[in-house]
């Protein structure tokens, strides 16, 4: 028997139905079929053959959550959809893997705002290159269309004030939509520098480098306390599983309980830790 073969017949002994196409599950279906695969999830172990398996079907049965966010933004185009569905991938995975059913809500209710969230999140850090108030983002859309519309009636590029006068709004308003349209659009980083002195040099020559670890120094500064909160247990537990990576099996055989109890105790403590750093922000 393949591996797939021996997971599919231990799937079929736990009660769970044999799922052809989890692709092809439709929406209604997948609800009720999630429940049932996210309480199997829950008894695997991390990084066995089931747990891959029983994970990638819970994501395959759960696109459809991500084509349905992904069309409130279609008026993007075909070719920047593209993207948007794999953003919204990335948010269905996190989704998955942070869903625990104590919470007792429908996954749907949970994942959809995680899909909803990496897409826009997408938007903001490819769209604008600086931050622009949301106001002057939706007026730069409205822009857009007047100087159309006008460009082609007038056969010239409009004034502040023509656009002003047909967006019905001050020409202050208009002059700052068109500053804040700027933002939109930034130079590549491999633009090349006119006037170096020191041959061909691009703009990445000239500009520091985000340090990714102040962002790190901060999780750590505020999960410190936190931390310190917990029992000898509970910090034992969180330092073999994310320091020396021990899986949940492994733990439970240093402590004497089973890997369902260490699974138990590790949600329980990481949502105590999670629900203090949003408290924290």
């Amino acid at each position: 028997m393949t591996v797939t073969t021996q997971v599919r017949a231990a799937h079929a002994r736990a009660g769970l139905p044999e799922v052809a196409d989890p692709s092809q599950v439709a929406p209604a279906d997948a609800r009720e079929l999630s429940r049932r695969f996210f309480d199997r999830l829950a008894v695997l172990e991390e990084g066995t053959a089931a747990h891959q398996y029983t994970r990638n079907t819970l994501i395959e049965m759960n696109m459809s959550l991500v084509r349905y966010a992904a069309g409130r933004f279609r008026s993007r185009g075909p070719q920047e959809m593209e993207d948007i569905v794999q953003v919204g991938m990335i948010g269905l995975i996190k989704a998955i893997d942070r869903f625990e059913l104590t919470r007792e809500v429908e996954f749907t209710s949970f994942a959809v705002p995680y899909i909803v969230g990496e897409i826009k999140r997408f938007f903001r850090d490819t769209s604008w290159a600086v931050h622009v108030p949301r106001r002057l983002q939706e007026a730069r859309v409205e822009l857009a269309k007047a100087t159309e519309e006008l460009g082609s009636r007038l056969g010239r590029t409009p004034t502040a004030r023509e656009l002003a006068e047909l967006m019905n709004l001050p020409e202050r308003e208009v002059v700052e939509a068109m500053v804040a349209a700027n933002g939109y659009t930034s130079a590549s980083l491999d633009a090349a520098v006119a006037g170096s002195e020191e041959g061909e040099s691009v703009l990445a020559d000239f500009i520091g480098t985000e340090d990714d670890g102040l962002e790190l120094v901060e999780d750590l500064h505020s999960l410190a306390p936190l931390l310190a909160g917990l029992s000898e247990r509970d910090r034992r537990i969180i330092h073999l599983r994310f320091v020396e990576e021990l899986t949940q099996a492994q733990i439970g055989e240093l402590l004497g309980i089973s890997q369902m109890h260490v699974s138990r105790l590790l949600n329980r403590v990481l949502h105590r830790l999670r629900e203090g750093l949003l408290a924290a922000r």
